[in-house]
């Protein structure tokens, strides 16, 4: 037989079954290799190259109950969320489908009081350790405070300034508050141009900040200040403690040996709650100027990192009731720390107001579980070891301020979840409500058209922030390290970016600044 002869013998034995593979691949597989747009990312952006994703899990934080469903990544928006029966399996030309199992897929968490110091005092913090800690810990929207950094947050010149200090460093997307203090107070035209410029609203102090170009505001510097924030919808958000009586909580009582200073209810009782109180009182009659038909209405009074949940959150609650514009937060370490548990002379615990004691930590959550707080926030101000002042361990001259932005979901979780705190009132605290206060309409829920800012996280799952745990804010000092907490970030995405997974972040930093819609 010639060798032509034996080929076209074997050719009549496959030709109708290489006919139908054909046929099959052609009405069936050839259509998706076609029609699927797979766009690939290989910008050093994210540690995922997939832009069009589907994210599964038993437990999906959705505006409408827990549950089994299937969130649909495609570039930066979330394009679909439906029940996870519904949802696209892996198959050649559909997206990724990535399986979490029996974690939590939640909203990313929204920091609405966070000290990054950057220009002028980069040492404390700076953008590119401050985002990166933050989404380590499942945040994925910061807003950073006016002071702190050098020069602070007051005119137009100085955020722009701050502005061009951040670009390249944002692991996740940033916002600016702008400063309000005497200088611009009175102002309009000052003010004006920093909301202009892309201040989301306006931050205030109603005692001494401790930085001498942030001095402390009146009740009637504030009052002042809201027609112009009426005018542009925005907040102001405000330190309440005010010194009143005046005192000296530097200054040791005559008498006291120097030794006093190392303990802590010292401090706390150089402080004392009736300087909230009434600088509470007297911000919610300025506040009156909100409601509908006043002379601010469009502006909005938010109380930042409430320690007493009992006179000062009353005139707050009356406030709201009469229909004034006002929120009030309270911070991850008012939930987790007690004045009991401050050890002698550890001035990481240091903050203003003070950690108050535990029947006061109880009162918070109680509040936050009747719906009478409205979010949460850390209120990340970290410093340098030697303004802590370690080896003294004086607490009326340590400077005040407390690390946690990688530690907000877990604290939150393990001390929440004692309290019978969900997941839903979580992400609540964490996501929606603070999105809504700084109005970023596009982010704080997982629902189709929102950015895709996710955090995938394990309840279930503890650990010890100890030596060898990774902390990526510049300075390892916080009250956190040492304790035992639940609730593991498995993973975080940024506007559809796989930014961080368990240990790695991705290798650009690719978040943007937020600007006021």
């Amino acid at each position: 037989m010639e060798p032509g002869d034996l080929l076209r013998s074997l050719l009549r034995g496959w030709t109708l079954p290489l006919f139908l593979f054909m046929l099959g691949f052609t009405l069936v597989y050839l259509p998706n290799f076609e029609n699927a747009k797979i766009v690939r990312r290989d910008d050093g952006c994210s540690l995922l190259h997939d832009t069009h994703f589907v994210l599964y899990s038993k437990r999906v934080v959705t505006p409408s109950g827990i549950g089994p469903y299937a969130v649909e990544v495609e570039g930066e928006r979330i394009v679909s969320v439906t029940k996870r029966s519904e949802a696209p399996k892996t198959s050649p030309g559909k997206p990724r489908v990535l399986d979490y199992g029996n974690a939590v897929i939640m909203p990313g968490l929204v920091d609405a009081h966070v000290h990054i110091n950057e220009p002028g005092r980069t040492e404390w913090e700076g953008f590119l350790t401050g985002t990166k800690a933050a989404v380590a810990g499942g945040t994925t929207a910061i807003v950073d405070m006016p002071l702190n950094a050098h020069p602070t947050t007051t005119t137009k010149q100085h955020l722009d300034e701050k502005k061009e200090a951040a670009k390249g460093k944002l692991y996740i997307d940033t916002g600016f508050w702008g400063g309000l203090v005497p200088d611009n107070a009175y102002n309009a035209s000052i003010l004006e141009e920093l909301l202009e410029a892309g201040a989301l609203g306006l931050k205030s102090f109603m005692c001494p900040s401790g930085i001498e170009d942030f001095p402390a505001t009146t009740a009637q510097h504030i009052k002042a200040s809201l027609p112009v924030l009426a005018k542009f919808g925005r907040p102001i958000l405000v330190h309440q403690e005010v010194t009143d009586p005046p005192s000296q909580p530097s200054s040791l009582v005559p008498g006291e040996p120097p030794s006093n200073a190392r303990d802590y209810m010292r401090y706390l009782n150089a402080r004392p709650l009736t300087w909230e109180r009434e600088a509470v009182r007297q911000l919610m009659e300025v506040a009156k100027d909100t409601k509908p038909g006043g002379v601010a209405e469009g502006a909005h009074v938010h109380v930042v990192h409430l320690s007493d949940a009992e006179d000062s959150l009353s005139h707050i609650k009356a406030a709201k009731a009469e229909g004034s514009s006002v929120t009030v937060e309270t911070c991850a370490h008012y939930l987790s720390f007690a004045a009991e548990d401050v050890p002698e002379g550890a001035t990481e615990y240091k903050c203003a107001p003070p950690l108050r004691d535990a029947r006061h930590r109880e009162l918070l959550w109680k509040a936050l579980l009747g719906g009478d707080i409205d979010m949460i926030t850390t209120d990340h101000s970290p410093s340098t070891p030697d303004l802590k002042l370690f080896e003294e361990g004086d607490f009326l001259k340590a400077w005040g301020g407390i690390s946690g932005i990688q530690f907000a979901l877990p604290a939150t979780w393990t001390h929440g979840s004692a309290w019978g705190m969900t997941i839903q009132q979580m992400s609540r605290w964490w996501s929606t409500v603070p999105a809504k206060m700084v109005n970023l309409p596009r982010k704080g829920s997982l629902e189709f058209g929102k950015d895709a800012d996710i955090v995938v996280w394990d309840p279930e799952e503890s650990f010890v922030i100890d030596s060898t745990y990774p902390i990526y804010f510049k300075n390892r000092l916080s009250p956190y390290i040492g304790h035992k907490y639940s609730g593991k970030v498995i993973t975080t995405f940024s506007r559809g970016r796989q930014v961080f997974e368990e240990g790695r972040h991705a290798q650009k930093p690719c978040g943007a600044m937020i600007n006021p819609v």
